[in-house]
């Protein structure tokens, strides 16, 4: 029997997330595999930094599936014991899947900006799946329920996860490429069951949302988080912050801003960046212009450049610049914030 064990995290200052309905997709995909008796899905809500070793050790999964929100570099974002945000650093996570590696087949982070922790994961586990940029919460659901579909179906992992891709494609949502998988052939690897015929499908998503799942603080927070899982103690600093009124916002000169600042970075991916605000700069000249289109290729660039060694350096300048930035973007682009760390107040 493979057991899937899923973890939830939604501390209390950050977005809420749609996971009791990630949940209960996963959950209706087994209920209704013709094999549902060699499936057993566990869940752990509200997970805690020091829950993480009791909860493998008691269940001893072949699957481990992680849902909530994620901020790239620093970490995933999990709970402390008041219920506010504690980030888990990539170290730690490798430290902690290499004494699973026996037992542990695939990880599955459901988070954005989840590849740097599964690129580390997959030191030690065969099977890693991550976020390469932001994901919605309709993508992360949609990417879900397909990979398990597959699964309980007797497919593999690396078949399961393009089938997850597919599922994402075919609700007409644009962020099939934001899953990424990191996989070896496993010589141990527990045989999943063969079907005779196909899976039914289960119900259809309904409920549009634009939610994702990077950290956008709120409440009462700022000042430092701690970043565990590592001898020197580190931090990374959010603050609240308060937007300008859209109409004030002058777009062309914050997007010179931003690609001035971009530029003294000397990124490799500099070329990318630049193909990025170029296609913000066309969509600008628009009479019209679509801003979902001009945040898409906003989040290219940044996905490009926060792997640069000078963008740490430039967070303070860049924060002031997307303040305005996502202002005239509008709400559906505050997940933008929280690549320079910042959140809207709420």
């Amino acid at each position: 029997m493979k057991r899937i064990l899923i973890l939830t995290a939604n501390p209390k200052n950050t977005d809420k997330l749609r996971l009791d309905e990630e949940v209960r997709e996963i959950q209706a995909v087994l209920d209704q595999s013709r094999v549902r008796d060699r499936f057993e899905i566990v869940t752990r809500w509200a997970v805690r930094v020091d829950d993480l070793q009791a909860i493998l050790l008691d269940q001893q999964p072949q699957v481990v599936h992680f849902s909530g929100h994620g901020l790239g570099t620093p970490g995933l974002a999990l709970e402390n014991e008041a219920g506010q945000m504690q980030l888990v650093s990539s170290k730690a996570l490798a430290g902690l899947f290499q004494l699973f590696q026996a037992d542990v087949e695939c990880v599955f982070l459901n988070a954005c900006y989840s590849e740097a922790q599964a690129e580390a994961i997959h030191q030690h586990i065969d099977c890693v799946v991550g976020m390469n940029q932001a994901v919605g919460d309709r993508a992360a659901i949609n990417f879900a329920r397909g990979f398990y579909r597959s699964l309980c179906a007797g497919k593999s992992y690396e078949e399961s996860f393009e089938f997850g891709c597919n599922a994402i494609d075919l609700k007409g949502i644009p962020e099939a490429s934001t899953p990424i998988l990191k996989h070896r052939k496993r010589l141990r690897e527990t045989p999943s069951p063969l079907l005779s015929t196909p899976e039914p499908k289960s119900q259809e998503e309904r409920m549009p949302s634009h939610q994702n799942r990077s950290v956008s603080i709120g409440g009462n927070m700022t000042g430092s988080v701690i970043q565990t899982g590592d001898r020197n103690t580190a931090s990374v600093q959010f603050h609240q912050t308060t937007l300008p009124p859209a109409g004030s916002v002058d777009i062309n000169a914050e997007l010179k801003a931003l690609r001035d600042l971009f530029t003294q970075m000397h990124s490799p991916d500099q070329r990318k960046i630049d193909n990025a605000l170029a296609d913000v700069e066309d969509e600008l000249k628009k009479p019209q212009p679509d801003k979902a289109e001009v945040g898409q290729a906003l989040e290219r660039a940044f996905n490009y450049a926060q792997k640069a060694e000078g963008f740490s350096a430039a967070i303070e300048k860049l924060q002031p610049r997307m303040t305005k930035v996502v202002s005239w973007l509008g709400e559906n682009w505050y997940k933008l914030l929280s690549v320079v760390r910042l959140g809207v107040g709420i």
